[in-house]
């Protein structure tokens, strides 16, 4: 497994790369203008923003333990950008570090948690549980991307493959 752990910490440098894009973005922006409700699953840049600081949060949370403070689900963690922005760099560099310790046992091990949401209990793989984080950040960050050209800004690319070297 090998491969697998270095395709994740790729996406994690990614996730670094594509986390600075998105605020410099939104840093041209005015605080109005991020918290415009412009029709996004969750409404704004801003909540947006903080709906993927709340997915990192509570994924990191179940791999590590540590107690990340999150919220519930669509609730903004931080009113203010430039503590939720804050926030969204050391969480960044939490699963830059976290990912960099991933071992073939741990992505083979399986991962049990109480969903806060409904109660539930479940059990799945651990490696699709990191690779369903990856995806969520990916998922969200391209409401953005579309959210920013709407209000004129072109965050520039995006694709993995035009990632400049950061390893």
């Amino acid at each position: 497994m090998t491969t697998d752990i270095a395709i994740y910490q790729r996406l994690a440098k990614y996730n670094t790369w594509m986390t600075d894009k998105a605020y410099i973005a939104a840093d041209k922006m005015s605080d109005p203008d991020r918290r415009e409700d412009r029709g996004a699953f969750f409404k704004s840049v801003h909540s947006t923003l903080n709906h993927l600081l709340f997915g990192d949060r509570a994924w990191m949370r179940h791999f590590t333990g540590r107690d990340y403070k999150v919220g519930g689900m669509g609730v903004d963690i931080f009113e203010d950008y430039e503590a939720l922005k804050a926030a969204h760099f050391e969480i960044c560099a939490d699963i830059e570090e976290f990912s960099g310790g991933l071992t073939s046992e741990w992505l083979a091990g399986t991962l049990e948690w109480t969903s806060r949401s409904d109660g539930q209990t479940r059990m799945r793989p651990r490696w699709v549980c990191l690779t369903h984080m990856f995806n969520h950040q990916t998922h969200h960050r391209g409401q953005l991307s579309t959210l920013y050209m709407q209000a004129g800004i072109d965050i520039g690319k995006t694709d993995l493959p035009f990632m400049p070297d950061l390893m």
